[in-house]
């Protein structure tokens, strides 16, 4: 198929997904359909990549880095009309229109991925895709469907769940790989919301994660006295129903939201 001689590529984050059950998992979590044009970044030796053409998609947009893994893809699926493959940099080339984003993301661009993919809180995605079925590393993957108390509860939990539902599909152990990578994985599903918040009020939000999860161990009333002036701070912490004494990680996004609406007002 072209990939003879070809061997996973650290630097390029390659770990081949070779589980059939998580593969059926991921494909069943992004609920695909004759509508879809779907883009998959990192298609890598073309495992999912086989499986999304093996649906009633309109479209495959796939793009890879490794300029030794092009000629194999187009051998395997250029016969295939739906399947249109780039080759280049998803953090640097337009990425082609699509409804959804189905793929096994390289783990050491994964925050500026979901960035590009999503778009910031303040500044989202001027055209949200459907859904997202991603694998990323169990770490990440935690931290962004954590809820809030949970240990994993960061500024990360707080921006993806104003932007979109988050949703835990499957672990993925180090096994399902070729080769192994030394961290245990996760598929999730994200749904972006049709309701972006307000953008003064999301930079609001911003600046007050910024500000709290910096010392995320020290109480709200340390960290973010700053903001009003004293003795005004029980107050304006209770409009979101906050008490001074809990931490960043014990709030949640909609407190968050209440806390930059109600600091707003008093601007």
């Amino acid at each position: 198929m072209g990939f003879s001689g070809h061997n996973a590529r650290k630097r390029f984050g390659q770990h081949w997904l070779v589980d059939a059950a998580v593969l059926t998992k991921i494909i069943e979590a992004a609920e695909l359909g004759p509508s879809d044009t779907v883009l998959e970044i990192g298609p890598g030796r073309g495992a999912l990549t086989e499986r999304l053409l093996n649906q009633p998609i309109q479209q495959l947009e796939a793009i890879e880095l490794d300029r030794d893994l092009v000629e194999g893809l187009q051998l395997r699926f250029g016969m295939d009309q739906r399947f249109r493959l780039q080759q280049g940099d998803a953090l640097s080339l337009n990425l082609p229109v699509a409804t959804k984003v189905v793929a096994n993301i390289p783990y050491n661009i994964t925050g500026p991925l979901l960035e590009r993919l999503l778009g910031r809180l303040h500044q989202p995605n001027q055209n949200p895709y459907q859904l997202l079925v991603l694998l990323l590393q169990k770490e990440v993957a935690e931290r962004i469907t954590a809820e809030p108390g949970h240990s994993n509860f960061s500024a990360l939990s707080v921006r993806m769940q104003l932007q979109a539902e988050c949703i835990s599909i499957c672990d993925v152990p180090a096994r399902c790989f070729r080769p192994a990578p030394k961290v245990v994985s996760e598929v999730i599903c994200i749904k972006p919301f049709a309701n972006c918040l307000n953008p003064g009020l999301a930079k609001t939000v911003e600046i007050l994660l910024h500000s709290a999860f910096a010392s995320r161990r020290k109480m709200l009333r340390n960290t973010l006295a700053s903001f009003v002036p004293t003795g005004e701070l029980q107050s304006w912490l209770g409009q979101g129903g906050i008490s001074p004494q809990q931490r960043p990680q014990e709030v949640s996004a909609a407190q968050w939201v209440a806390l930059a609406s109600a600091l707003s007002a008093q601007i």
